[in-house]
């Protein structure tokens, strides 16, 4: 497990600097969860692949409805854009919950919400049903978005390698441009992170 860092706070036009949102984690059962922070990266840092600030890379993928979404279709609008591994598994429900119960907020500032996973569209299909998602999850079985975000990477557990998705989110801004990457992302919290990053203030 990689330790966990604290993320760059980024300094407000008053000279001060950008507090974290202090509300509970929404999880699917509704306990209450202890915050922690994702590894940032911060200007200079990447995927491997991309740093802030360089544009976004385009994708066309089919959502839980078979209906193709564009990066394109969102210009003008920020997007946060979470990588998860696996549909209907405990980690990935609980992420998937939080950006469910925090949308009216995410919305409010302008932004929206797009998953992505290597699941097929009826896992998708699934997925948003059973826990009443309220966003489009995008399917990419051949990997190539996974692959072009720098998210696709070898893992370890148990002493075993293989591939896999990296828990990953990025927020694009109204330019298709990347305007924040929080790498190796611990769910809990991590609304919170991201509703901080969009200036979503308690």
């Amino acid at each position: 497990m990689a330790q966990k860092t604290k993320a760059t706070k980024k300094p407000t036009p008053a000279g001060g600097t950008k507090k974290t949102v202090t509300r509970k984690a929404m999880t699917p059962t509704k306990s209450t969860t202890k915050t922690t922070k994702a590894t940032k990266s911060g200007p200079g840092r990447s995927t491997g692949q991309l740093k802030i600030g360089q544009k976004a890379p385009a994708f066309a993928l089919p959502n839980q409805d078979g209906k193709v979404m564009r990066l394109s279709d969102f210009k003008g609008k920020k997007v946060v854009l979470y990588f998860y591994p696996k549909d209907d598994t405990p980690g990935c429900t609980k992420e998937s919950c939080a950006f469910r119960d925090g949308l009216d907020e995410i919305h409010a500032s302008g932004a929206v919400v797009l998953g992505v996973s290597a699941d097929s569209v009826d896992s998708h299909k699934k997925f948003v049903k059973k826990f009443n998602l309220n966003f489009p999850l995008l399917s990419d079985e051949t990997k190539t978005v996974l692959q072009a975000y720098g998210v696709w990477k070898e893992k370890s557990l148990y002493g075993r390698k293989f591939m896999g998705i990296e828990r990953t989110t990025f927020i694009i801004d109204e330019q298709g441009k990347l305007d924040d990457i929080f790498q190796k992302v611990k769910v809990d919290g991590h609304l919170e992170e991201v509703l901080a990053e969009l200036d979503v203030m308690p």
